[in-house]
């Protein structure tokens, strides 16, 4: 036997060496709301949703500038190395001509028809060398169908795509909420185990004391040995079990797999009213957020429609020109200035049926959009229904389970001491035992139902904590 201060002088050395090892190596506890606020801040869908909401911003600014007057600046300078000619009546005896004739009929000279050439072409050039040409041109929409069109159909897509950021934080809260309570679970069924290795760890150092003093059989100690050998891999396995579930939580919390985590919180039922079923349903049509994104995607689609539709209509525009012109063949530039101001029309009356087909596609694809949105709600209410029975399943079975534990835990009380009194056996300790560990694990996985199932019908209502939007812009 080591003396009691001998020992104690032991553990003091052995914590001071092992201190600094201890906390270079510290725990990170997460309750479920820091699980929750860590993933959506690593998330990488989340983090493509807030870019597509971004993106669908943009969207909205370039549609409002189509509507927005145009200001184009224009300059050009050009040199002929060879200028252009083209045919022209020759001006030389048109000139020639037309003298001649004025002199005769004026009876200046006598009439002399052989004075008058006959009038050909020549090639002729009417440009300069260098040349240059600056402009400015305003251009304002006064009705154009796709541009007004298009402002509405890109703010439909911008709550779309914040419908589905919303959507996607609430996945991410189920997926966490699912993950953090499976290593909970774990967690409880480990300490289940290893208080049932306590317990048989206890029982074979009574059994011992008890064989050493010739009260029972060796017997009775092998068996209770086997009980305590029986349940080490048991334990290690549990152990395995949190391990992985630690792990596959920090995979989804986005955060590095050397850190060492750990999870708390409030692993109890609290018995609570169930919604009524038809009620549920109601809700679960209205606020689903996967009923609300298929709806705004319902709105894109004819919003499409009419914007393909929009090239049946014309286009009209106001404008106004100011250009600044200049020629010359040695620099000397002669220049002048011009503007005008007036209004475009332009439509299309014949693009070979493309706006046709093209409109009875987009019809095509709002047909099938309702179609799968009649299909979702179907699936939302079936849902909806599962969940409530599942929840009413669990809440009915909840109240055995708690007897069943209290009657279990009672049951080995009294094997232990019908053992010590010499009228129990070790079969009956080590059977007592093991009903005590499944009646706890069956509790347990009956609340780590009814708290999944609960999480799983908030989301089909659309229910998501507040506090985990914060962090989002979700303003129009």
């Amino acid at each position: 036997m080591i003396p009691i201060n001998r020992l104690k002088i032991r553990l003091v050395l052995a914590a001071v060496i092992l201190l600094p090892f201890m906390s270079g190596a510290q725990t990170r506890v997460m309750t479920i709301d820091e699980a929750i606020n860590t993933a959506l801040k690593n998330n990488r869908d989340v983090k493509i949703a807030q870019m597509n909401v971004s993106k669908a911003e943009a969207a909205v600014d370039e549609a409002f500038g189509y509507a927005l007057p145009s200001v184009d600046f224009s300059a050009s300078y050009y040199r002929f190395l060879q200028k252009p000619k083209m045919p022209f009546p020759d001006f030389a005896a048109l000139l020639g001509n037309a003298t001649y004739g004025i002199l005769f009929d004026e009876n200046v000279l006598p009439r002399d028809d052989n004075k008058f050439k006959p009038v050909g072409t020549s090639l002729q050039s009417f440009v300069q060398t260098n040349n240059f040409e600056t402009s400015v041109q305003a251009t304002q929409i006064l009705f154009n169908s796709a541009v007004f069109r298009g402002i509405g159909s890109s703010q439909i897509y911008l709550n779309l795509s914040k419908e589905e950021l919303k959507r996607k934080v609430s996945d991410v809260v189920l997926e966490v909420k699912k993950t953090f309570y499976g290593v909970l679970l774990s967690k409880e069924l480990y300490e289940i185990t290893e208080a049932s290795f306590q317990n048989a760890s206890e029982n074979l150092g009574n059994v011992k004391a008890l064989r050493d003093q010739g009260l029972v059989a060796e017997f009775d100690y092998l068996q209770a040995e086997v009980r305590v050998e029986n349940i080490r891999p048991v334990l290690l396995q549990m152990e395995n079990t949190l391990s992985a579930a630690k792990d596959g939580l920090k995979i989804l919390l986005g955060i590095e797999q050397s850190e060492n985590i750990d999870v708390t919180g409030d692993f109890s039922y609290t018995d609570e009213i169930l919604p009524e079923e038809d009620e549920t349903v109601r809700i679960a049509l209205e606020d689903n957020l996967s009923l609300k994104s298929m709806q705004l995607k319902l709105e894109v689609d004819e919003a499409f429609i009419a914007l393909d539709r929009s090239d049946y209509w014309p286009t009209i525009a106001a404008f106004a020109n100011y250009s600044y012109t200049g020629s010359a063949d040695n620099f000397k530039f002669q220049k002048y200035a011009a503007a005008t101001v007036g209004l475009s029309f332009s439509i299309n009356l014949f693009k070979g049926t493309r706006t046709y087909n093209k409109v009875e596609q987009s019809e095509i694809t709002l047909s099938q959009s309702e179609e799968q949105f009649s299909q979702l709600q179907d699936f939302i209410a079936s849902q909806v229904k599962f969940r409530i029975n599942e929840l009413r399943k669990v809440k009915a079975s909840l109240a055995a389970q708690d007897r069943n534990v209290k009657v279990a835990q009672r049951a080995y009380e009294l094997s232990i001491i019908r053992y010590k009194e010499g009228t129990g056996s070790q079969l009956e300790v080590e059977n007592s035992d093991i009903a005590l560990r499944q009646a706890k694990i069956n509790r347990l996985q009956t609340v780590y139902d009814f708290i999944l199932s609960k999480a799983n019908l908030d989301q089909l209502l659309g229910r998501i904590n507040q506090e985990y939007l914060i962090q989002f812009d979700f303003n129009d």
